[in-house]
C-alpha cells in the first residue's frame, strides 16, 4: 500500500462530520442517535479504551464517538444508494487507515478495536464511491473521495445527529472540542489527561528515605 493510499483512507477517518444538525433528545444512556442508529455511552467508553490500547496512546471519548458517528452516518447513506462494500476490500483499507503494520496487528487481535478499525475503513471506502470511485486503488481516488464529503453532506441534511451534552455541543456537522481525528496523533485533551494521570502516580508513589 503507497504511502499516497494510505494518506487518502486515513484523511476519512479525520473528516470533519459534514451533517447539520441539532444536539439534544438523546435517549437515557445513548452518547448519540444517527437517524435510527443508536450509540451508547458504554461503546463509546469501551471502543475509546481498546483503540488507546491498541494505539499505545490515549484515544478521547470525544474523537472516539466523532468516528462512530461518521461511520454510521456514511452507512445509512450508502444503504440508501445501494452501495455495497465487500470484506475483501475492508482489509487493505483497514492497513491503510493505520498505515503500520505493527499498529494494524494491535488492533486485529482486540475484538472492539478490530470493529472501530472495520467500520473506520468501511467508511473510507463508502466516502469514496459516493464519490463515484471504485474504493482506494481508484486512480482518481482523491477527488472521489472529495465528491464523496460533498455527496454525504447533502444526503445527510434529512438525518437527525443527536449528541449527549457530556460529549460536547453538535456544531457546524462536529462535535465542538479540541480533539484530534488522527489516530497516529494525540490529541490537547488525551495529553494533558495522560500528562495529569501521570502527575498523580507520581504523587501517590511513598517517598524514598534519603541516606
Amino acid at each position: 500500500m503507497s504511502r499516497k493510499l494510505a494518506h487518502v483512507a486515513g484523511a476519512a477517518l479525520a473528516s470533519v462530520l459534514l451533517l447539520g444538525g441539532c444536539a439534544a433528545g438523546t435517549h437515557p444512556g445513548a452518547a448519540a442517535v444517527v437517524g435510527g442508529t443508536e450509540i451508547s455511552v458504554g461503546d463509546v467508553d469501551q471502543t475509546s479504551e481498546a483503540v488507546g490500547k491498541a494505539l499505545g496512546q490515549p484515544f478521547t471519548a470525544a474523537t472516539t464517538l466523532s468516528e462512530l458517528v461518521n461511520s454510521a452516518l456514511v452507512a445509512q447513506v450508502a444503504d440508501q444508494r445501494s452501495i455495497t462494500v465487500s470484506d475483501a476490500e475492508i482489509t487493505p483499507a483497514m492497513k491503510a487507515v493505520v498505515g503500520d503494520q505493527a499498529v494494524y496487528e494491535k488492533f486485529v487481535a482486540d475484538p472492539v478495536a478490530n470493529v472501530f478499525l472495520r467500520d473506520v475503513a468501511k467508511a473510507a471506502i463508502g466516502t469514496i464511491k459516493l464519490g463515484g470511485g471504485t474504493g482506494i486503488t481508484d486512480p482518481n481516488v482523491q477527488q472521489a473521495q472529495q465528491a464523496g464529503l460533498v455527496a454525504l453532506r447533502d444526503a445527510s441534511k434529512n438525518i437527525e445527529v443527536d449528541i449527549a451534552p457530556r460529549f460536547g455541543k453538535w456544531s457546524d456537522g462536529r462535535i465542538d472540542g479540541k480533539v484530534s481525528g488522527s489516530l497516529s496523533e494525540e490529541s490537547a485533551q488525551a495529553k494533558a489527561k495522560r500528562e495529569a494521570a501521570e502527575q498523580q502516580q507520581q504523587q501517590q508513589q511513598p517517598q524514598q528515605p534519603q541516606g
